[in-house]
């Protein structure tokens, strides 16, 4: 935990462990914070676990609750799945993709779709879209803008 820091955490399932303020909620409905409530959104690896579907509702309540936000997530464009860490699997069609995770190191198979620099800016309009490089290539990207005064 940050020193002089209030971060609390949501997620859907509970993480007991967590060091702080914790809310189980899923953040693609409505949370139970206010408009502008926090400083900064922080989400990192977990927008590419939200149903293509239901992305633009979290996106909008990341930016409903806060001032600020940064949120990261690997770039489609990058050949590692980051998950697994496999070469090119999340360019595989489902099919072929489900057989080729298990020699991964993810474990279990999960549904993931990783995002275009696009497709993050869309969400995130307005926001400042960094790349997070690996050498020439994008490895994730992130989504920025900056925490505006209370």
């Amino acid at each position: 935990m940050e020193p002089d820091r209030d971060i609390t955490g949501v997620d859907v399932v509970d993480r007991p462990g967590y060091p702080g303020p914790f809310v189980r909620a899923d953040a693609a409905d409505r949370l139970p914070f206010a408009d502008g409530e926090f400083d900064l959104a922080y989400s990192s690896s977990v927008i590419e676990h939200v149903e293509p579907g239901r992305r633009a509702a979290f996106a909008a309540e990341v930016r409903r609750v806060a001032r600020g936000i940064y949120v990261q997530t690997p770039a489609f464009s990058f050949p590692i799945e980051p998950h697994a860490l496999l070469p090119f699997a999340h360019w595989l069609p489902v099919r072929l993709r489900r057989g080729y995770w298990r020699l991964g190191a993810a474990g279990s198979w999960e549904e993931i779709h990783l995002l275009r620099r696009g497709e993050l800016a869309e969400l995130f309009p307005g926001a400042e879209i960094r790349a997070e490089r690996v050498g020439p290539l994008a490895k994730s990207w992130v989504a920025l803008t900056p925490r505006a005064r209370a």
